[in-house]
């Protein structure tokens, strides 16, 4: 049995939570006992779990679902993220022409503004990420040919 205590609007109560079956739970108020019927919950969606790389931190921030990592291939290279975070701007757009240490994307993390440059000279071939998007760590961004 598990007890808490609450104060609503200066009273003091005393909760006990007793047995649960289905949706119907015994409860004790300040010693007086109620049977409590529940809403029945709703079917659940499949759960997809979610992978995270090892040396992400364990307080990541609340965002709309993560952005996949994308596979390189061949001549192609990935600006990748190198911390979690939001993406705040993209400044290229698919077919720029890129230098290396160009800006290309900004991204938030730890309420700081992080500039992520093009790592090589090339083609923007792929924007994998859109403004307002939360990212992990290793997330490629943008693809480079």
């Amino acid at each position: 049995m598990k007890e808490y205590k609450y104060k609503i609007n200066g009273n003091e109560y005393k909760v006990a939570i007793g047995d649960i079956e289905d949706n119907i739970v015994q409860v004790e108020v300040n010693g007086t006992s109620y049977t409590v019927e529940m809403e029945k919950k709703p079917k659940e969606a499949p759960v997809r779990p979610v992978v995270r790389p090892a040396a992400a931190p364990a307080a990541a921030p609340a965002a709309p679902a993560p952005a996949r990592p994308a596979a390189a291939s061949g001549g192609k290279s990935g600006v990748k993220s190198p911390l979690p975070g939001v993406i705040l701007d993209i400044k290229v757009n698919v077919g720029d022409t890129v230098k290396k240490g160009q800006l290309v994307v900004i991204l938030e993390a730890m309420k700081m503004e992080n500039s992520i440059n093009a790592d090589r000279d090339g083609k923007i071939t792929a924007i994998n990420v859109s403004k307002g998007d939360s990212v992990l760590e290793g997330t490629d961004l943008v693809i480079i040919e």
